[in-house]
């Protein structure tokens, strides 16, 4: 059960991660080049953020009812803070995660509440970018200090 939802934890990253790229990009065009707010630009933060809030739910899911990383490190979590791979999975991937949805949800509401279309595509830019970034900090990539598989099947 714990390798089925890592497996879709792991597909979903690269949704989060197209749709971010998008986001961002699109947000960044339409601000320098002061283009209109379309439907597309909302489009590629709709998206974003909904691919950020399931791949949030899946994490939070594993965290609390699968992950035997995150039970084990429940069980003793003083130990766990001197492991730094228990403490980075039970820890600082959530919090940094957690940060990151915020200021994308965050990002997203308030791009479409401005009152110009280039400040919608700059508050865009903005929380969409510092989420993107935080997390591209935090996802276990094959070459960094907490590997994970590109692709888990």
């Amino acid at each position: 059960m714990e390798n089925m939802f890592l497996s879709i934890h792991s597909l979903l990253r690269w949704g989060v991660l197209i749709f971010g790229f998008w986001a961002v990009i699109q947000s960044l065009i339409g601000w320098q080049m002061k283009k209109p707010f379309t439907s597309i630009d909302n489009k590629s933060g709709m998206l974003f953020t909904l691919f950020v809030h399931l791949q949030t739910l899946m994490g939070l899911f594993m965290y609390f009812f699968t992950s035997s990383i995150t039970k084990s490190a429940m069980h003793d979590f003083g130990a766990a803070m001197k492991n730094s791979e228990l403490r980075y999975w039970a820890v600082e991937h959530l919090s940094i995660m957690i940060i990151a949805v915020v200021l994308i949800t965050i990002g997203r509401s308030k791009s479409k509440k401005a009152a110009t279309d280039t400040l919608k595509h700059k508050k865009a830019f903005i929380f969409f970018g510092i989420g993107l970034i935080l997390i591209l900090t935090m996802i276990p990539w094959a070459f960094g200090s907490h590997p994970r598989p590109w692709f888990r099947f």
